[in-house]
């Protein structure tokens, strides 16, 4: 008995020390040493240097190889890779599920309700596997998700612009069924015009511009989201904001300090974005109007685009909406390399099942044939928005990274995955690499007012920064060579974030 007491006070003091020692490591500084650092804000003086970190901060930036670390700090080897600010995607939609119903998120079979789980505990680790450590949610439908989010032990830092503000039974309201459309949207905004289609208990002086953006600020928002879309599809001639009451949500948002955002994805809806003095356009121009069918980008839509660089309007091209889309029709997709790293094995064979195609009838109910709609995406719709993109890029416009992940339900819309498909896209549309870094990372940081925190490696700054092994001003495929991420001064292995690892 005496020998068991002894062995066991042993153990409780080997512990003790041991659980000491784990608690003044956790409590050191790092010093991440032999990198070359790529800051957006110094990219004139691009060399081999070291980062010290103090709990979740950058302190100190030394951008020279013969810096030496503080006594005491924790050495960490870059091994000669390449130290850049972690990524931001600012057009994220993290309640949705990629490939999934509405109806199906809501109320779950017994057999997607476990595959529904696994992606939703994955998802923050998805986004950091491609590098991204800041999102922002630009329509918050499902609270609680964001929350789950948040608390999750690894997560990327979450912002968003609450409830968004369509017009009543505009879109994106429209697609859900009428009793169901005002609980999911309940910042909607009031229009006279509807007032028969607006159930009794939500009173107009609760939904006007003012009113909206108030609830936004209240509820902790950086931005306040709305639209200026007439449909498509099915749901066509829908309302839309008129000048008067974007006028008001540009009054309102000023005076609360929130970043103004438009869904506007047309000529005639960027016109009225830019007429309205958004901070931001939430898509690119993949619907030209009248002007569809002309090959070249017309004079008009030129000067449209000229006004949109003169007045700085953050733009977010969202290419990889048409390319998610266009998934349905490649049947080299869901064969892609780093699909498992980022969703379960059970969701990947539920997408390549017959009944995980669905939304594919809903992209094209008549059944065309898949070479024939890869035409029409690439010769017509990426196309377009494409030209508009390349114009953009040699204007040196305001590019903000952003992904609207997932744009709908489809697969081809994956978190994390989907933000390297997107850089792609920028990039074979005339983006340099230079804009596309700087898009994912200062300029979404001071358009969002977020750059006292996040954007740049800056003593002072929140200490996400993400190891590469090449750097992203010479090669794309940098952002998919990630050895390591760090979170608030949380280092993580890439590996250990896919799928299945650290679960």
């Amino acid at each position: 008995m005496k020998l068991f007491i002894l062995a066991f006070a042993i153990f409780l003091t080997v512990t003790s020390l041991a659980g000491a020692a784990a608690s003044e490591s956790g409590s050191r500084p790092v010093w991440i040493t032999d990198v070359t650092i790529v800051s957006p804000e110094n990219l004139a003086h691009i060399g081999k240097g070291s980062v010290l970190i103090e709990n979740d901060r950058i302190v100190r930036v030394e951008r020279s190889a013969k810096a030496k670390p503080p006594a005491g700090a924790i050495v960490v080897s870059g091994e000669g890779g390449v130290l850049i600010p972690g990524l931001i995607d600012s057009h994220v939609h993290l309640a949705s599920v990629p490939g999934v119903s509405p109806e199906e998120i809501v109320t779950p079979d017994a057999a997607h309700a476990s595959i529904l789980a696994d992606y939703y505990k994955q998802l923050p680790r998805s986004y950091l596997y491609f590098g991204y450590t800041t999102l922002v949610d630009l329509a918050v439908i499902k609270r609680d998700v964001l929350d789950d989010f948040r608390h999750a032990p690894l997560h990327p830092d979450l912002y968003d612009c609450g409830p968004s503000l369509p017009m009543a039974n505009g879109y994106p309201m429209s697609f859900a069924p009428p009793p169901l459309r005002f609980e999911l949207f309940p910042n909607f905004l009031y229009d006279p015009a509807q007032s028969a289609e607006i159930p009794a208990q939500y009173k107009a002086q609760d939904h006007t511009p003012e009113a909206s953006v108030a609830a936004d600020r209240q509820a902790g928002a950086i931005c306040v989201k709305t639209y200026f879309e007439r449909g498509f599809g099915k749901d066509r001639n829908l309302p839309v904001l008129t000048p008067t009451m974007a006028a008001a949500v540009r009054h309102a948002a000023t005076k609360d300090g929130l970043v103004m955002m438009m869904h506007a994805n047309s000529y005639e809806a960027q016109q009225f974005a830019v007429d309205a003095d958004v901070d931001v356009i939430a898509h690119g121009m993949w619907n030209w109007g009248s002007f569809d069918q002309q090959p070249e980008l017309p004079a008009e839509i030129k000067t449209l685009l000229d006004r949109i660089v003169q007045k700085k309007i953050g733009y977010q091209a969202t290419m990889q909406v048409m390319g998610g889309l266009r998934a349905y029709f490649d049947s080299d997709y869901l064969k892609t390399d780093a699909i498992p790293k980022v969703i379960s094995p059970e969701l990947l064979a539920w997408f390549n099942s017959p009944e995980g195609k669905w939304f594919k009838k809903e992209i094209d109910p008549d059944n065309t044939p898949d070479a024939s709609m890869l035409q029409v995406f690439d010769h017509s719709l990426l196309r377009r928005v494409g030209q508009v993109v390349n114009y953009l890029a040699h204007k040196d416009a305001n590019f903000l990274f952003g992904t609207d992940t997932p744009s709908a339900p489809t697969y081809g819309n994956l978190p994390g995955l989907n933000g390297y498909l997107e850089m792609q896209q920028l990039r074979s549309a005339g983006l340099s690499l230079e804009q596309i870094f700087k898009a994912a990372t200062i300029n979404n940081a001071r358009e969002f007012k977020l750059d006292s925190q996040v954007g740049t490696i800056e003593p002072g700054k929140i200490a996400n920064v993400v190891l590469l092994r090449k750097s992203p001003l010479t090669s794309l495929d940098a952002y998919d060579s990630i050895v390591t991420v760090w979170i608030h001064g949380k280092a993580i292995a890439r590996s250990d974030l896919a799928f299945g690892r650290g679960r």
